[in-house]
């Protein structure tokens, strides 16, 4: 006689969420300014207008943007204004830093409007691996905004999950 399989995972109340769901399509560019730098560390008025200036900046067009600078110059905040200023209409989304602090922002903007009501005093795993760049601020936003409605959030998969978070009794 065969005893049956039951998969308790499956029966039980557990809820999984992906971050991976959550990635923000498009692609992704860094410009680093070094290059419109004189020696790539000092920034001069005119120059930089005039490389930015005669920058086609149509080929970011709905491209999310990390603009950096590889060099210890000193960047005034215009010069990031004056950038912005020229991809406000052509990308979708543009901010300081690396594609790290890209994606972060991505997700950070989708993760306020989650609706997290089907979670509501329910055991969460947050799963763990994935195939797209999810930041490690991702996990910990995601963790802030389940805890206050998860009965408990765990890291990983079903089979072998870390717990993070208990709502004490």
């Amino acid at each position: 006689m065969r005893e049956e399989i039951i998969n308790r995972v499956a029966n039980s109340k557990l809820k999984n969420f992906d971050l991976e769901d959550y990635y923000v399509a498009g692609p992704r560019t860094e410009i680093d300014i070094a290059q419109w730098l004189m020696e790539g560390l000092v920034l001069v008025e005119s120059r930089f207008r005039q490389s930015v200036k005669t920058t086609d900046f149509t080929a970011y067009e709905n491209h999310h943007v990390a603009l950096k600078c590889s060099t210890d110059a000193i960047v005034p905040p215009w010069a990031w204004m004056l950038l912005q200023s020229q991809l406000t209409d052509v990308a979708k989304t543009v901010v300081v830093g690396s594609l790290e602090d890209l994606e972060t922002v991505l997700y950070r903007n989708v993760i306020a409007d989650i609706d997290l009501s089907n979670f509501k005093d329910l055991p969460v795993i947050v799963k763990g691996c994935s195939k797209k760049p999810v930041p490690v601020a991702a996990y910990l936003m995601i963790t802030e905004k389940l805890q206050r409605i998860a009965s408990s959030v765990m890291y990983g998969e079903a089979c072998s999950s870390v717990p993070v978070y208990k709502r004490p009794r």
